[in-house]
């Protein structure tokens, strides 16, 4: 059965976009359109440019591409929510003919869109005691328990990610089962997808990994951290502890040198990396393809072919 799904994952750093808008203008070349869904948390908010590796529109080269810049910095993103909107962008552009290509390494958020698996309900009494328990603790604390009840979402989670951590809890604590996080053994699919990853050895992977963030450095992170400020960027429940944001926030507090805020992101991109290699991996349906390859595209492409998702199109 062909797919009408594309989507690119993978780890930070391996190329995804640049493959997908790479796909998108062979189906264009053919006649048929194609148009890219952002599957990454942070590039849903306006005014994260930098630390997000957000391309500019003459980047996007006349592909059109969805769901970025879409929150402002004081709205707090959830993967529930994003499945909502991602599953309702998709639908639309089905229906208008267009092949909808996701595009991102955000675990949760991708898994939210193409699996099938329902989010449970809030209990805001709950979710108000573990935030108060975290602003009173810190998330380290609330890191530790998590992992005495379910060792394999605390396992997923970055220590540091507070709020990550404590809808985690809140789930956990709301059903008495594992995370929602955690894939099943057996993905479900919500549609059929033709699902296409991009790896690298971790010896080069890591490397450049230290260079995309001395890079935001020098392109002026910190400054675009100092202009959200006045937008509430503090306040902010998911943009203000996003790998890279934080680090540049101590920096302009005065709480990290430089070279510390620097160090601490490369760290914990590394660290992010690997949790995203772990994930991907779990999922049977990816097809690989080294993003260091010099034909790479053309690979892709040739999977794109093979499942017949142009053809078999009205």
């Amino acid at each position: 059965m062909s797919s009408k799904l594309i989507a690119v994952v993978g780890a930070t750093g391996t190329g995804k976009s640049e493959l997908a808008i790479g796909i998108a203008e062979y189906i264009q070349q053919l006649g048929q359109s194609a148009e890219i869904v952002n599957a990454d948390a942070m590039q849903l908010y306006k005014g994260m440019d930098i630390g997000t590796a957000k391309l500019s529109v003459a980047e996007r080269r006349g592909v059109p591409h969805h769901l970025i810049d879409v929150l402002d910095i004081t709205q707090e993103s959830t993967a529930a929510e994003y499945q909502k909107i991602a599953r309702e962008k998709i639908l639309q552009l089905q229906e208008s003919g267009i092949i909808p290509i996701v595009v991102g390494g955000s675990m949760l958020y991708v898994a939210s869109c193409l699996n099938n698996f329902e989010f449970p309900e809030r209990d805001q009494q709950l979710r108000a005691q573990l935030e108060s328990e975290l602003i009173q603790y810190g998330a380290l604390h609330m890191h530790k328990k998590l992992e005495q009840l379910d060792a394999i979402a605390a396992s997923r989670i970055i220590p540091e990610n507070g709020r990550r951590i404590v809808r985690a809890l809140e789930i956990v604590m709301i059903t008495g089962e594992p995370f929602a996080a955690a894939l099943p053994e057996k993905t479900e699919s919500w549609q059929t997808v033709l699902e296409l990853g991009l790896r690298m050895d971790r010896e080069q992977l890591l490397p450049k990994l230290e260079q995309r963030v001395a890079k935001m450095w020098q392109r002026g992170l910190v400054d675009e951290v100092s202009s959200l400020i006045s937008l509430g960027f503090r306040d902010s429940k998911t943009a203000s502890v996003a790998i890279g944001y934080a680090q540049a926030l101590g920096q302009l507090d005065g709480e990290l040198s430089e070279q510390e805020a620097i160090a601490s992101t490369v760290q914990l991109t590394q660290r992010y990396a690997r949790r995203q290699v772990s994930w991907f991996k779990r999922d049977e349906r990816i097809a690989w393809l080294d993003a260091l390859d010099s034909e790479v595209l053309s690979k892709a492409i040739d999977l794109v072919r093979e499942d017949g998702i142009l053809e078999n199109r009205s």
